[in-house]
């Protein structure tokens, strides 16, 4: 079914890597969540009310704060969508992310309230009526979740959405809460126990967490997380399996909104290669990058000495050396400067983002390492940050 809807209301769904297609993805799953979740929230919100349920009610309100969530989300493809101009050059993808900061407010609001509502319930509990309508409206409303849990996730791994999948797992989350409000009403019924205020309070707490738990999601890529270490891997990878390329490093990923990723890193080379073949390479592999993966990539030429034994066992002893310090460590960019009394060996040493040691305490840290197995040597290291989570 879920595929006949997208064929139906997607056009070209086949080309999830086109921007177009997966906005219209996002502004369909979007439209399709707001039908189902006011249709809920009305038939949850008359039965509560008949029923006198502050938790059926509490979960009809839930619904109604996914619908509102919704909405927010399809405004946010669609902002996002918008092209590139001369005040915002990188596009306005981040429009997503902000939309997903807006959904998480409206949930902790939405939840503060309903546990405020719940703990008044608690301490003046009234009884609920128990009906064949609202076991029936309950688990219609469990269905429907169930099916909307599994649209979601299906498209949100179609277009590689971040905010589609979280929202196919408050769709799931929504199953379990609607079956504690179910079963609340149920033993209120037959064992006369009222649960209704506590199991309302409860789903009052779990839409709370589950609104931070979107604050943390949304704030993260704002803020500029580390990309993930599949695409980390992924790019380097495939810079390594050009031929001529020794190496890669001081990789960057920049991130403007799903879909609008920009990265830069160093390629080694050897030095004795033709300068026009390897400017030629590289700028095989950074249109290579934008046709294949939709990435925009930026490449920086470093050319190595591969024709001085000497010089290259010095790199790899020291680039080993230096992992007893922490194991993610790397050194690159290797060159000497030979003198009459001492040799300067200059390289760059990247530092982890978690490293205990300060930057001005590494150095000090090589420095000695070097100075020990090299005594007529002297280290000039320049310490560059790691900006990806997976330096190895």
């Amino acid at each position: 079914m879920i595929d006949w809807l997208v064929r139906r209301f997607v056009r070209d769904c086949d080309n999830t890597g086109d921007a177009a297609v997966r906005t219209s993805y996002g502004q369909f799953a979007g439209i399709v969540g707001i039908v189902c979740n006011v249709a809920l929230c009305v038939a949850k919100g008359a039965i509560g009310i008949v029923a006198g349920s502050v938790s059926i009610v509490a979960d009809a309100v839930n619904n109604l704060s996914d619908a509102a969530s919704n909405i927010v989300s399809l405004l946010g493809f669609k902002l996002a969508s918008r092209p590139a101009d001369p005040e915002h050059p990188y596009g306005h993808g981040r429009y997503e992310y902000l939309a997903g900061l807006v959904v998480a407010a409206l949930v902790l609001a939405i939840g503060i309230n309903l546990v405020g509502s719940s703990v008044d319930k608690i301490v003046h509990p009234t009884p609920v009526e128990f009906n064949g309508v609202l076991v029936v409206i309950l688990l219609l409303s469990i269905v429907v979740k169930l099916w909307m849990a599994a649209f979601n996730r299906s498209i949100g791994r179609r277009i590689d959405s971040e905010t589609l999948q979280a929202t196919a797992v408050d769709s799931r989350n929504d199953v379990i809460s609607t079956a504690a409000v179910l079963l609340s009403s149920v033993v209120a019924h037959y064992a006369d126990i009222q649960l209704d205020g506590i199991v309302g309070a409860a789903v009052g707490v779990f839409i709370i967490w589950s609104g931070i738990g979107l604050v943390r999601d949304t704030v993260n890529p704002l803020l500029g997380e580390a990309p993930s270490p599949e695409l980390v891997e992924h790019i380097r990878a495939k810079i390594m399996s050009y031929p001529g390329v020794l190496g890669t490093h001081d990789l960057m990923v920049h991130d403007y909104g799903p879909g609008r990723q920009f990265a830069s890193a160093h390629v080694e080379m050897p030095v004795e290669a033709d300068p026009m073949e390897s400017h030629d390479l590289i700028d095989n592999i950074e249109q290579d990058f934008k046709n294949d993966d939709g990435l925009i990539v930026t490449l920086h030429y470093d050319p190595i000495v591969t024709d001085d034994p000497a010089v290259t066992d010095m790199r790899n002893w020291i680039d080993q050396a230096v992992k007893i310090i922490d194991p993610r460590i790397t050194i690159h960019d290797l060159r000497t400067v030979p003198g009459p009394t001492h040799t300067n060996v200059i390289f760059d040493c990247v530092r982890p983002a978690d490293l205990e040691l300060s930057e001005e305490q590494l150095r000090r840290r090589v420095k000695q390492i070097v100075s020990d197995h090299y005594p007529r040597t002297v280290a000039k290291i320049t310490i560059d940050e790691s900006y990806v989570s997976s330096e190895q």
